[in-house]
């Protein structure tokens, strides 16, 4: 399969919890960390979707968001993944960001005054945040 999503991540649901129109889907991935993926119940159903399934889980970079300091502020975004900061490709209008997860890693496109303001260097703590709307899963065929 060839996607241009950046972010790939093979994994095993761990938990589906059911609601009137979407259901709540539990990943676990690569160095113990946990992806929360929102998709319809047709769509839960279609593929499959139950605790031990192996899924693939593709993220858009455009979508995640780095933060660097949350200064105490909670987020409605389900997905919060901490890590350390391995790359950064400044460009003039944007930047592409890479956090090292600790068995996994996350790209992130974001603009350059973003990447300036947060002063974004390798080494430095950043936690990507992105939306449980925001991860497409596919199974295995």
């Amino acid at each position: 399969m060839k996607i241009s999503a950046r972010n790939v991540f093979q994994g095993q649901v761990e938990a589906v919890k059911t609601g009137a129109v979407n259901s709540e889907v539990d990943i676990l991935i690569a160095g113990g960390k946990k992806l929360v993926a929102m998709v319809t119940n047709d769509s839960a159903t279609a593929l499959g979707l139950a605790k031990g399934k192996d899924v693939v889980a593709l993220v858009k970079a455009s979508s995640v968001l780095v933060m660097t300091d949350d200064s105490g502020i909670r987020l409605s975004a389900r997905n919060c993944l901490a890590g350390t900061i391995s790359a950064v490709t400044s460009g003039p209008v944007s930047a592409e960001v890479t956090i090292d997860l600790g068995g996994a890693a996350i790209h992130a496109t974001i603009t350059h005054g973003a990447e300036v303001d947060l002063g974004l260097a390798v080494g430095t703590p950043a936690t990507a945040v992105f939306k449980a709307s925001a991860v497409i899963l596919g199974v295995p065929a």
